[in-house]
């Protein structure tokens, strides 16, 4: 607790010197671990600007600009967009935000995506919000669900766990050593999930 708090405190100072840049907060955390909804607490909350890169992804192909199409392209040939699209998406859309916080919804998903943020955009996050969610429990919620994906089964969900552990997980350990993330045990309802958040978010003063 005591090193949790000692975070914080440091992390309150940092945003309070940087105020003319944006707050910028990536939201990590495994499939299942309940970070999409969290991010829209949050949102609603402390008046963040909630950003997914899938999203973004989605509403540039939808918008059949240049740009979407070679997006759509790159998906359907089964391939991964570049980090520099996704980032740039992402940059577009701080920029032209009325906001000056931002959550930024389940990205970098890997080391590649972190570099390419930071030289792109050109900031650190102020914080990352990890929700650390057991594997079991991770599981359970996704089968749980029921929203139809095709991806809502345990083959698929043993697959995505083992690339969030291989791909996520450095990212969040590169944070960690800069002192930037804050571990939320994301064991519980919404609600008291919710509760273990609110503290952390209120401490930093944005």
């Amino acid at each position: 607790m005591a090193f949790f708090k000692t975070v914080i405190a440091k992390l309150a100072t940092e945003a309070s010197s940087n105020r003319c840049n944006p707050f910028i907060a990536f939201v990590l955390g495994g499939p299942g671990s309940g970070k999409g909804t969290q991010c829209v607490k949050i949102a609603e909350t402390f008046r963040f600007a909630h950003l997914s890169a899938g999203d973004l992804l989605r509403e540039e192909m939808s918008s059949n600009s240049e740009n979407g199409t070679m997006i759509h392209d790159i998906i359907k040939d089964g391939k991964i967009v570049p980090s520099e699209i996704t980032v740039n998406l992402l940059r577009k859309a701080i920029h032209s935000s009325g906001n000056h916080k931002f959550l930024i919804d389940g990205f970098p998903r890997n080391e590649e995506n972190r570099i390419s943020f930071e030289r792109i955009v050109g900031v650190e996050p102020d914080i990352v919000l990890f929700f650390d969610c057991p594997e079991e429990e991770m599981v359970k919620r996704v089968l749980n669900r029921n929203q139809g994906r095709v991806d809502d089964n345990i083959d698929t969900m043993k697959k995505r766990l083992e690339v969030f552990k291989k791909l996520n997980l450095p990212v969040i350990d590169y944070y960690s050593a800069k002192g930037k993330v804050c571990k939320i045990n994301a064991v519980g309802t919404v609600n008291e999930v919710f509760e273990k958040v609110q503290p952390v978010l209120a401490a930093l003063r944005i």
